[in-house]
C-alpha cells in the first residue's frame, strides 16, 4: 500500500494540472478561479455543518426543557389533587372546616409556584425551538451557496475542456450568486424568503 494517503480527483483536476504546466492565460485563469471557488466553498461547506450542528444541539436543549416542563405540569396536577381532596373533606359532616383550610392555602400557594416555573421551562424550551429553526434555515442558506459554488466549478472544469468563453461567464455568474448567498447568511438575511413571502401575501 501507499504511504502517501488516498487521494479522490474532482472532474476539473486533470485539467487544472494540465493548465498548470501550459503558458496559457485563459486556462491558468481559470485554474486559478477553480481554486479560489473550492476554497470559497470549503468555507461555506464548514459553515453549514456548524449551523446544522447548533440546530440540533438547540433542538435537544428544547427537549430537555419541555421534560422539566412536563414534570412540573405534573407536581402541579398532583398539588391540584390534593388540594380538591382537602376542599372534599371540608364539606364533610362531622369534620372541622377549619383543619383541612391551611392546606388548602398551602396547596394553592405551592401550586402558583409551580405552574410559575413550569411556565418558565415552557418559555425556555420555546426559545430552544426558535433558535434551532433558525440555525437550521442558515444551514438550508449555506446549502445553497455551497452548492451553487460547486456548480461553478463544473462549469470552469467544462470551460478548460471546450474554452467556451459564455461557459466562463456563466461560471463566474453562478459563482457571484454563490458568494452573495454565503453573505447573506452571514449577516442572517433571507431574501428568497422575504420574496416568498411577499409573494404569499400578494395571493391574499
Amino acid at each position: 500500500m501507499s504511504g502517501h494517503g488516498f487521494h479522490v480527483h474532482g472532474p476539473h483536476d486533470h485539467a487544472v494540472e494540465h493548465a498548470a504546466h501550459n503558458n496559457d492565460p485563459f486556462s491558468n485563469n481559470i485554474a486559478v478561479m477553480t481554486a479560489v471557488l473550492a476554497t470559497v466553498g470549503a468555507m461555506f461547506g464548514y459553515q453549514g455543518g456548524a449551523t446544522q450542528n447548533d440546530a440540533a444541539l438547540y433542538k435537544n436543549n428544547a427537549a430537555i426543557e419541555k421534560t422539566k416542563a412536563a414534570n412540573s405540569w405534573n407536581y402541579y396536577q398532583a398539588k391540584s389533587n390534593k388540594q380538591n381532596l382537602a376542599e372534599l373533606a371540608m364539606v364533610l359532616p362531622g369534620v372541622e372546616p377549619e383543619k383541612y383550610k391551611a392546606d388548602v392555602l398551602r396547596y394553592k400557594a405551592e401550586k402558583d409556584d409551580i405552574r410559575k416555573e413550569a411556565e418558565a421551562l415552557d418559555a425556555k424550551a420555546d426559545d430552544w425551538n426558535h433558535q434551532s429553526d433558525a440555525k437550521m434555515h442558515q444551514h438550508h442558506q449555506w446549502a445553497l451557496a455551497t452548492t451553487a459554488e460547486q456548480i461553478a466549478i463544473s462549469l470552469a472544469a467544462i470551460t478548460l475542456l471546450t474554452r467556451k468563453r459564455w461557459l466562463m461567464i456563466g461560471a463566474y455568474a453562478v459563482a457571484a450568486v454563490g458568494i452573495l448567498l454565503g453573505v447573506f447568511a452571514w449577516l442572517h438575511v433571507d431574501p428568497i424568503g422575504a420574496l416568498m413571502g411577499a409573494g404569499a401575501l400578494a395571493h391574499h
